[in-house]
């Protein structure tokens, strides 16, 4: 039996998120149906760093799982990648130890956040960035209020209210928003993250940048540990999970 771990890359437009759901379109369900047929039947379990939601998406996502197949790493990539449908790649594989956990040994995560803030919105970003309607953000207010939210934390209030983790204590090592273009990429990286947590975080900053809140109420809020006096969730297509960082 050999552990593989293998970083993957997929297009969350076509997916009810990363994790199995009963009669859902999942990440984690196409890559199993997969291994399943290379393992002649077999259930392979696979385990990942992380959920994603429906439609966000992932440029660094982690999985690992155990495999019978003494197939070289190389072919093994190919193999899937040629059997996972298109929205979905493999860009590495290699064998680690068998005490490698993808999920409970990871040490931080990057995620990318974009806004779309053409004037004429392309129909080739809708499912890849979040459409403002060209509505351009002040972005030195939001860096102010950004400052604010780097360090360490009770994150209880850019965090969902339907979750059921008990320490909502999380650091936030560095949170940069920069143009690209008439795009507005916000990229947070963090020890951990609570569910919806960048989003939340996302959608607060939207609300500083354009008038609704002032860069120093974030402070209050994070203070507070009160959901309701955050910003709106920001929706999901513009969110994606870029890199995963684990323990050396």
């Amino acid at each position: 039996m050999r552990r593989l771990k293998a970083t993957i890359s997929y297009d969350g437009t076509g997916f009810s998120g990363y994790q199995v759901q009963p009669g859902e379109r999942t990440v984690q369900l196409e890559v199993e149906k997969v291994l399943a047929v290379m393992h002649k039947g077999a259930a392979v379990k696979v385990v990942a760093s992380g959920r994603t939601d429906a439609k966000v998406h992932a440029t660094g996502q982690v999985i690992h799982f155990d495999t019978t197949l003494a197939i070289p790493c190389e072919k093994y990539q190919k193999a899937l990648n040629v059997q996972l449908p298109r929205d979905i790649r493999v860009l590495a594989i290699e064998e680690v130890d068998a005490d490698f956990h993808a999920r409970y040994i990871v040490s931080g995560k990057r995620y990318r956040y974009i806004w779309n803030c053409e004037v004429i919105q392309s129909p080739f970003r809708r499912f890849y960035t979040v459409e403002t309607n060209g509505v351009k953000p002040d972005i030195e207010k939001m860096r102010q209020a950004a400052a604010h939210i780097i360090g360490t934390h009770d994150f209880s209030c850019f965090c969902a209210a339907n979750t059921s983790v008990v320490d909502k204590v999380r650091t936030v090592k560095s949170l940069e928003l920069t143009w690209h273009g008439e795009e507005l990429h916000m990229t947070i990286e963090g020890n951990g993250f609570l569910y919806n947590m960048v989003r939340i975080i996302a959608g607060t900053l939207w609300e500083v940048g354009t008038g609704k809140k002032e860069p120093k109420n974030v402070l209050d809020i994070i203070y507070s540990k009160d959901r309701g006096k955050a910003g709106k969730t920001a929706p999901p297509q513009g969110l994606y999970l870029e890199k995963v960082y684990y323990e050396t």
